[in-house]
Formats: structure tokens, sequence, C-alpha cells
């Protein structure tokens, strides 16, 4: 949200400096992004001067370019410029580009005036057209200034060109009060008072709003209160629509909005300054002369100003005359009631409408305009007839006219104020430091909240209806805090915490614990968007186009449906940093999965790992090793040792069509992880030429297994022993299955198998592989001997050599 500083000015008088005002807007909760400097003309006419032509003369190498002296104020003699405007003549003013300026085009690209030369003859400076200085649009000629102007004025003062600050804000959505310069002038005068500065709160007035005839009348009905708990309206008459004064028009493009006519600005002005969103229509237009505003039936079609055809949904409030819909209640306007520079006679609308319809109606046109936005989020109800008369006021400055109807103001309800109790005891819990009572009062009450009653314990509280986030104590404690300022609060000395009893297995927990192992195992954390593309269907068959969940309302076809898959958001990840240079990538990410069954709706949680790239970043010490497999494996081998499970899984083939090659672990029949290396096909959707290692683990699945049982054993007393056996066997065989065979021969004194060496190559026989495998075997209970050592080794050869026809080396 853009503010101008010269506009907020104009309802608190304040000589400070932006940055000071940013940085108070910014400890007041209206986060200042960024101040921006604003010139109603490009570069604020600087080094332009009005300037006395003294000869003018034909150019004697060019019919259409002529020589002048010009007299430009400063002292010295008068300087030589080569015109080629056919208007030019002695004794003119006229503005003049000095060597040195900085002029600009219409699209901001600047030139700089330098002296030269132009069909032989020197030219020191540049007589300006209108449209080369950004004060009009026509090039006809040069500009003609007043011939009582001196040579030397700086032609900026004589168009007082407006020289401005604006105020990026980052407002966050429940500060809907907010919206708008008085809003922000309302809370930026609290803030001034916390800081000892008092200042009046200056609002336009509209004591001059008076009906000069009553010639036209609109008959408004209001068929649904609920929709529309306030509607009022009046008509001006004999307007002229034309473009809009300078100093409106410079608001406007301050807060970057590009103005139309002087009607259409008004009612952009009155949103931007009060927050309160207006419509005009035509009012000759009006079928009937008369405003009705109600639902109608479901598909009725209507064509909004954007010349697009809608179909109207069944709870979409409209405005209509006696015809049907002219406008979109609160959204859109309709194509055909809209001002022209025809108009001659409008009716100008201002209302309350209720934020929810406005917002399904926009979500359900994917609309979005500057008085949806404001109205989805709450207004104040208790302005909609201070707005109108504003508008109404400007619009007859600007335009002329005549207001000629009563103002037509129906509100069957008031909309009254929230009551809330406030406990100082509960201000000084939650604050953490006792405040004075007086203080909160004064903080209150520059809120515009009231106090209705006081007591010991607190104060009974009036909210005014426009701060809709405020509606309960903690809301009210919130606002004392942030007008009082977090940074005025005391770092305590001591901190008092509780130990809680709770389960070490609660979800969040074990979470963090494997979040914390990845992290400290080099990879990142990353979080994408569970809205996606339907495009995804195409790349797996696992993603089913039966169980997407699509959004009623998508705010683009690439955010159109819930994610069936965590893979691609990762691919998308991995695509985005290579394509910035950053190759080598180990990512995770905690999410869930959505999916349609059979008319419900079911969420799946998963963690999946990502690798890609190189091991280890490149380094003088350390040979770069690119990501393969069985190291892929093993972080996911880790992951479930950590969570004491690895040792209860058995190896199944993967079932996703994604993987190039992949393995996954079950526990009984119940898959928990599978992993592997991506397709090409796959990975040539995302524009990626390096091989993606993904692992998907089906976290609420693992969540079954976890426990916070811990196994205590002794030492053993007795020695474990090591032998090693060096074994040729087939290329197809694994040392997975190895190791099965190896732990069924041998289940109880058998503790740990381990793959040291791998030969494949020069004097083995083709087809063939030598495996080196070490056997840790001991017996907690006795020493082994080796009689017992043998026996069970000459088993495990016999065993590996009968079941996979290995060969001793």
């Amino acid at each position: 949200m853009r503010i101008s500083y010269n506009w907020l000015k104009q309802f608190i008088k304040i000589d400070w400096k932006s940055d000071e005002t940013a940085a108070l807007l910014t400890d007041l909760g209206l986060e200042v992004e960024v101040v921006e400097a604003f010139e109603s003309v490009t570069g604020g006419l600087k080094g332009i001067v009005v300037g006395h032509v003294l000869t003018c003369e034909k150019h004697p190498d060019a019919d259409k370019l002529k020589i002048t002296t010009v007299d430009l104020g400063d002292g010295n003699e008068p300087v030589q410029i080569v015109c080629g405007a056919n208007n030019v003549a002695v004794g003119q003013k006229v503005p003049v580009a000095t060597i040195g300026t900085k002029l600009y085009d219409k699209d901001g690209n600047a030139f700089e005036i330098k002296k030269g030369k132009i069909r032989g003859q020197e030219s020191h400076g540049m007589i300006c057209a209108e449209d080369e200085i950004g004060l009009g649009t026509s090039h006809d000629g040069i500009m003609v200034l007043s011939d009582d102007l001196q040579p030397g004025t700086p032609v900026s003062k004589v168009f007082n060109i407006e020289v401005d600050e604006v105020f990026e804000i980052g407002l966050t959505p429940n500060r809907a009060d907010a919206m708008s310069h008085m809003g922000v002038a309302r809370d930026l005068k609290a803030g001034l008072l916390q800081s000892n500065v008092t200042t009046e709160f200056i609002t336009p007035s509209v004591s001059k709003f008076k009906v000069d005839k009553r010639t036209l009348k609109i008959d408004v009905k209001v068929e649904d209160a609920k929709l529309a708990p306030r509607y009022a309206g009046v008509t001006i008459s004999g307007i002229t629509v034309k473009p809009s004064p300078s100093w409106l028009q410079n608001r406007l493009k301050a807060i970057g909005l590009t103005p139309k006519n002087n009607i259409v600005d008004v009612t952009n002005y009155v949103l931007h300054e009060l927050g309160q969103p207006l419509h005009a229509f035509d009012a000759n237009k009006i079928s009937g002369n008369k405003i009705i505003v109600k639902t109608v039936a479901a598909g009725t079609k209507f064509t909004t100003l954007d010349g697009i055809e809608r179909a109207l949904h069944e709870e979409d409030l409209m405005i209509c005359d006696e015809s049907g819909p002219i406008c979109m209640a609160g959204v859109f306007g309709g194509a055909n009631s809209g001002v022209t520079e025809t108009t001659t006679n409008i009716f100008l609308e201002s209302a309350y409408f209720n934020p929810v319809s406005i917002r399904k109606t926009a979500k359900r046109h994917t609309l979005s305009t500057d008085a949806s936005f404001r109205f989805e989020r709450g207004i104040d109800p208790q302005i909609t007839d201070y707005a109108l008369k504003r508008a109404a006021l400007l619009i007859q400055e600007v335009a002329g006219g005549e207001i000629t109807s009563d103002l037509i103001d129906i509100y069957p309800k008031k909309i009254e104020d929230f009551n809330v109790f406030l406990s100082f005891e509960k201000v000084n819990k939650l604050i953490g430091e006792e405040l004075k009572k007086e203080t909160i009062k004064n903080i209150l009450a520059s809120l515009d909240i009231k106090i209705n009653s006081i007591s010991d314990a607190g104060l009974g509280l009036n909210i005014p209806p426009y701060r809709v986030d405020v509606q309960r104590e903690v809301d009210v404690i919130e606002e004392i805090l942030r007008v009082y300022g977090y940074n005025n609060i005391k770092i305590p000395n001591k901190i008092n915490a509780s130990v809680s009893n709770s389960s070490r297995t609660e979800e969040f927990k074990v979470q963090n614990i494997i979040a914390n192992q990845l992290c400290s195992l080099g990879f990142n954390e990353m979080m994408a968007n569970s809205l996606t593309t339907s495009n995804y269907v195409a790349y797996s068959e696992q993603i089913l186009s039966n169980e997407t969940v699509t959004m009623l309302n998508p705010l683009s076809n690439d955010l159109s449906v819930m994610r069936q898959s965590l893979l691609f958001s990762a691919l998308e990840a991995v695509s985005y940093n290579i394509n910035r240079r950053n190759s080598d990538l180990k990512l995770f990410e905690f999410g869930k999965t959505y999916h349609s069954i059979e008319e419900n709706y079911t969420e799946k949680k998963h963690l999946t790992i990502t690798m890609s790239g190189n091991a280890s970043s490149e380094s003088w010490n350390l040979a770069q090793k690119p990501t393969d497999f069985f190291l892929f494996k093993g972080y996911i081998t880790a992951v479930l040792s950590k969570l004491n499970i690895d040792t209860k899984v058995k190896t199944v083939p993967v079932s996703q069509d994604v993987f190039a090659e992949g393995i996954g672990f079950a526990i009984g029949n119940e898959v928990i992880v599978e992993f592997g290396t991506i397709k090409k096909s796959v990975l040539k959707q995302f524009d990626i030429k390096q091989d993606v290692f993904y692992g998907d683990l089906n976290w609420d699945a693992i969540q079954k297994y976890v426990s916070n049982k811990i196994k205590v054993v002794d030492i053993p007393k007795f020695p474990e022993v090591r032998r090693d056996l060096a074994l040729l066997v087939s290329q197809s065989v694994t040392f997975e299955k190895l190791y099965v065979v190896a732990k069924q021969t041998e289940k109880s004194l058998l503790k740990n198998i381990n793959l040291f060496d791998v030969y494949e190559g020069k004097n083995l026989p083709e087809g063939k592989k030598s495996y080196a495998l070490s056997f840790v075997l001991q017996d907690t209970s006795n020493t082994l001997t080796d009689v017992q050592i043998d026996k069970i080794m000459n088993k495990l050869q016999s065993n590996f050599e009968t079941k996979f026809e290995a060969v001793l080396r």
C-alpha cells in the first residue's frame, strides 16, 4: 500500500523527516518497506530556466531551423541556441534546458543536454516544447511563457512542481482500518502522542454540503439488508467530464494510480483518502430512475466494465435498475452504466456491504479491485454518508454541477460498537510489565476506543466498528502494546519455565528431531506451496486425475489444484537453484498431499529428501564426488536408524513410476519409504540435466512405528571376533542378498556384517565380481572357541556356495 507523505500531512501537521515517520509507523505495526521520492514531473524541471529570445534568424544551411540568441538571466552573455520550432520569435519568454540538464522521455529514459553543433552552428541548450519537459503532450511548437517572467527564473517555480515522498507499507490483512491515508494518520497520531508530540487530527470538512435543487430523484430499494446493511446515494447534475486538475492528478500519480477523468479520479481519491469505496453511475442510463440492491437469478448474464460477459451466481449482490443489473456491488461496474465524456448527470453511491458476500463474489468471478479489497476486509460503516458528502463537494469543485437530490441513506439497523472488558491484571500479565493505568487510558483514547466504565479491576470499552480486528480482550492488549512500543518493554533479568510431562513420541517432536538430524548432515529444509498445476497429472500414473482436489476459484492455472505428490515441488526447487548456478543440492521437506477419494477429502503427510549434484562443496583438500545412489541410501537409512526402526524394515520393489532405479522399505505389508533416481523423462520437463535422487517417506505410517522405549543392555564382558571372507560371485548378486542369507544362517552370534571391498575387472571371469565381507561374532555369556567360530564360518561359506554359486578366493 502506497501512502503519500504530503497527503498524510493534510490530516496531521508534522514536520518530521520521512525516515523518522517511517520508523514510527513501523513500530506501530505499519511496516514501511521503502520510502520513494515522487516528482509530478520526472526530474523536477531541474536545470530548466526562463529564457528571453533576443534574436531569431534563419539557419543558413537548413530551411526548418532557426538560430536564436537567448538571455538566460545568469549575468553572462546571451547564448546561441539552434531551434527547430516554427513558432519561435523575438521577444518570447521560453523554457530553456541549459547545458547539463537531464530531460526524460515518456518512458522515463534520461538524456543529457550537451553543447553541440547542429548543421555547423553551435547550440548551447534547448528551447523546449511542453512534452519535452513533461508539462503536457503537445509537440506543435515550443512553450511560450508569460511576458512578465524574469529571465533565469527556474521553471519549477513557475509551474509549482510537486515533490513528495511515498511510503510503501507492507500492510497485514487484519489492518483494514489502515487502508487509507486517514487510517494511517489515525495510527500516526496515536504514536506521536505516545512520543509526547501533541498534534491536531484534521479531517476534511463537509459543512458546505447542501442540496441545490431537487430536480433529479433516484429511488433506492434495498431488498437484503444483511448483504447491504447501509446504502447511501445522491445525484449531481450539470457536471462536465474532463481531465482532473493537476493537484488531484498528482495525488493519484504519487500512489501509483493513473488519472482517468475528474469524476473517476474523485472516487479513487476519496477511496484512498478515507478508505470508503464509491461508485458513480451515469444517471441518464439508470432505467426508471430506480436503484434496486438485490441478488438475481443464477446464470443471469452481465457484462462488466472490462467487456467480459459473466454468468452471475444466485448469491452475487447486484446493483440493478428496472431493466436489470448495472453493477456488481462492491466489486466491479457494468459496461453500460459507467461515466463517459458525454455524462452530465450522475448518481453517486456510497455503501457498506457484507464483507463475506463481497469476498465470495470477487473470488467467484476472479476479480480483485481496490474497492473489493477493502469491502471484503471490512470498512467503516459509520463514514458512509460522510465520504459521500466529501466526494460530492470535490466533484462540484472539479466538474461543476449541482446537488439535485436529498442524500438517501438506508441504514435500518445501526452497526454497534464492540463491547470488551479489559482487565488490568491481564494487561500486565501478557505484556510482562506493569503499565500505569493512566498510560493505558491515554493509549485507548488515542485509538478512538471509548471507556464507558472504570473499576479497580479494569475498563469497560466500546470498540469502533471499523476496528474489525479488535474484538477480544487480547486484541485490545495488542493495541496497547504496539502503541506503547515493543521496544519500550524491558528485557527481564530471569526467565521462568515449567517442565512439561509429555510423550517424547509426539509427532512435532519427532519431526524436529529428524529435521535437526538432516540439517546436521548438510540438508536445507524447503517449504513449497500446496497449490500446484494440474499439468503434473501427465508425468506419473500415480497422480490420478479423479483424485485431484481442484480449487473452485484458482488464482492462476499454475495454482489450480492441491498437490498429490511432493516430488514436483522438489524438482521445481532443484530447477530454480540450478538456473541460478547452485547445482549441489541437499533438500528436505515435511509436507502434505491432498486427495479426493469417493467424495471424501484426505491428507497424507510425507517427508521427502532430495539430492543432486556433488556430494560436497568444492574444496582445495577434498576432491569433488558426485552424489550416488548408495550415498543417498545411507541418508535414508540414517533417518530410519534415528527413528529406531531400521532393523524392522525389509526391502521391496518401488511402485512409483517416476523412478528409473530405486528400492523401497516396508514394515510388514506397509511401505514406509521409496527412494531412487528420478527418470530422465521427468527431469526433462523441468529442464534438469543432472541426476536427481529422491526419497518419499510416508510420515503417517512411520509415526505408528516410532516408540520412546529404550533398550539398555550391559556392555559385553566377552570379546568379539572378526572373520573375513573373499567371495567370487555373479554380477547380479547384491550385498543385501548375502546379508539376508548370513543373518538367516546365524541369528544369535552374528552381530555385524560389512562389505569392505568390491573388485570388478581385470583377472576375473566375465560376469563375476569380488566381494570382501567381514563378520563380527560375539557371545554375551562365554568366550567363543575356534571350533564354534570355524563351524559358523563353514556354514556361511556353504550357504553362499549353495544359494549364489559363490567361490572362495
